[in-house]
């Protein structure tokens, strides 16, 4: 089951409770038919735009991670990773305050489908093509968010790429294909043929999740 759109989109909405799975209806239908412009463009056009739209949620684990740490910082009289850089009395000040006022409302237990595929990996707001689209901006058909792909998209994926690795140049037996999705599917990427190429074992494995803009 879909988590509840965050507290603080509903209010960017002007949303209330009761309104919340329409509104989560609908904007989960902007992820078919949206695409982020920097998937395109190898950059965010948005620029500094983007801090006047949400920030991406975060959950009520990754909160209390972070006040612990700041605890953790205070009774050390140090932070970093190590602890090994010396608390000065200003950020000392700051975290006591950032304990002292915590709100833990503010946080979900579990992101949401659009606020998770929406939200910008680079400044950590949500992208800003969900939310001022326009019609010539979506396309007109879907956009193939299936993990599954069938045969013949296979086929022709490795047919286009004359069974070549896309990463390495490794020319490879039908056995040691490997079809990469470009933009990787837990990022927001689709199963369209643009988002897949062939790669071997080796560069797929060492790709993983990542993606370079």
């Amino acid at each position: 089951m879909d988590a509840k759109l965050s507290s603080h989109l509903l209010s960017f909405f002007h949303c209330s409770v009761e309104e919340e799975p329409h509104l989560r209806k609908k904007l989960n239908n902007l992820l078919h038919i949206i695409c982020k412009p920097c998937w395109e463009l190898k950059y965010c056009p948005y620029g500094l735009l983007v801090e006047d739209f949400p920030l991406s949620p975060v959950t009520i684990s990754d909160h209390t991670n972070y006040i612990n740490y700041l605890k953790k910082c205070i009774e050390c009289n140090a932070m970093g990773d190590n602890f090994d850089i010396p608390l000065d009395a200003s950020r000392r000040e700051i975290f006591i305050d950032t304990i002292k006022n915590d709100d833990i409302t503010q946080y979900v237990d579990k992101v949401s489908k659009f606020e998770k595929e929406a939200s910008c990996k680079e400044f950590g707001h949500l992208c800003p093509a969900f939310f001022v689209n326009e019609s010539f901006t979506e396309t007109s058909t879907g956009r193939n968010r299936k993990r599954n792909l069938s045969h013949s998209t296979i086929v022709r994926v490795v047919r286009r790429d004359n069974n070549t690795c896309q990463i390495c140049g490794k020319v490879l037996l039908d056995r040691d294909i490997e079809i990469d999705h470009i933009i990787p599917y837990s990022r927001g990427g689709t199963s369209d043929e643009s988002n897949l190429r062939v790669t071997c074992l080796e560069c797929n494995r060492r790709k993983g999740k990542k993606y370079e803009l």
